[in-house]
């Protein structure tokens, strides 16, 4: 399954671990998502995969 917010779109990000003496390696950023469950219009629940930061603001605006 995929790494990715269903609200935001949020994905991995690619970037380098970078040690003392400077060497480079590539590594991933994985995005923060939580499982929820939502309810919909019709009353039915569905868990869906969003990020830490989408959910607050959904929290802030509910």
């Amino acid at each position: 399954m995929a790494r990715r917010c269903a609200i935001s779109g949020k994905g991995p990000m690619s970037g380098n671990n970078v040690s003392h003496a400077k060497n480079r390696t590539k590594r991933r950023f994985l995005p923060n998502l939580r499982t929820v469950r939502i309810t919909l219009e019709d009353g039915t629940r569905k868990k869906i995969k969003i990020s830490a930061k989408a959910l607050r603001t959904l929290k802030k605006n509910a």
